[in-house]
């Protein structure tokens, strides 16, 4: 399962959840550039638990070298599908934990949620000779913090069945449990000597970040952050809106609610519009007209109940005006 999206949007514009998407594929770029010289990069700016186990390969390091790469692994990857997946999943849940500790706060635990990561790989892996690299780890506290704060947003997941793409609701708690509980297994089924997905550092990072949410949860923001928030207050809903529309007793019509900020109401919008029926969504394009009022009403023509003579009522959408 693949997540699409999740329904609680950031207040703020998450300036710090985009620069360490852009610095994770500035990064990535500047590791291909090495050519046939990658593995050797790769080698020593990844996690290799050798590096600090066996003191004839720790010799060759500096002190400042072996620290430096407990931070470094976290910006290479793989591969551009790693790459891809990783930042997407950063992107789906970074802003919400953002949002909640403030743009300095987030990069401090951010970073070490990654430390953690490489920890905890580094102890379940400690003769290791193949390097660890990828910011699943710190992306997993990401995941851990969202956890708990956010355990009923539903993420909106792609289910593939054969060649069928299905979208459904998840609840955060139940996706994101279940994503911990397959880590747990699939660490307790592999090797731990020999290369493959760090599954423990996945499962340190999630805990750390659990960990140094309640910790962290009560340090003050400091006043850079003050401003960053005064400064990002996003202006817009999200482009993309679940609408669960509900029925009054006999009317042939369903109701629902569509959100936008001030700024839409005034100067207008277009939305897409995501209305759940069972396993089959409908997608439509809304049109949000200039100087729109709050409590008017959008009509979807054709989109309410279904009447005994095949023909169907219309769905009509509430602006509310957040």
């Amino acid at each position: 399962m693949f997540p699409i999206r999740d329904t609680i949007q950031s207040q703020c514009f998450p300036i710090v959840n985009y620069a360490l998407i852009g610095l994770n594929i500035f990064c990535f770029g500047l590791q291909l550039s090495y050519g046939p010289m990658e593995e050797g990069f790769v080698y020593l700016y990844g996690l290799l638990p050798a590096r600090y186990s066996m003191p004839e390969l720790s010799m060759h390091f500096t002190w400042d070298q072996q620290l430096f790469s407990l931070f470094s692994f976290m910006f290479l990857h793989g591969g551009f599908w790693h790459l891809l997946t990783n930042m997407w999943t950063l992107y789906i849940f970074g802003d919400n934990v953002e949002d909640f500790f403030g743009s300095i706060r987030y990069l401090i635990f951010y970073l070490l949620c990654g430390l953690a990561s490489g920890i905890a790989h580094l102890l379940t892996n400690f003769y290791s000779p193949t390097p660890t690299i990828g910011a699943s780890g710190a992306i997993a506290g990401v995941m851990g913090a969202y956890f708990i704060l956010h355990p009923r947003s539903k993420i909106l997941t792609l289910i593939p069945i054969i060649i069928i793409p299905y979208f459904i609701e998840i609840p955060a708690f139940i996706y994101l449990g279940f994503w911990f509980m397959i880590q747990v297994i699939s660490a307790a089924g592999s090797s731990s000597e020999f290369g493959g997905i760090a599954w423990w550092a996945h499962i340190g990072g999630f805990i750390s970040g659990i960990i140094l949410v309640r910790f962290m949860s009560d340090e003050p923001y400091s006043e850079l952050t003050k401003k960053l928030r005064e400064r990002t207050i996003r202006r817009r809903t999200p482009h993309l809106q679940i609408i669960r529309p509900i029925s009054h007793g006999r009317d042939d019509h369903l109701y629902g609610n569509i959100h936008v900020k001030p700024f839409e109401a005034i100067h207008g919008a277009r939305k897409m519009v995501n209305i759940p029926w069972g396993f089959h969504d409908q997608m439509f394009r809304i049109s949000i007209p200039p100087s729109t009022r709050e409590g008017s009403f959008l009509r979807l023509e054709g989109q309410g109940k279904r009447l005994p003579d095949g023909m169907r009522g219309d769905l009509f959408l509430k602006v509310s005006i957040q």
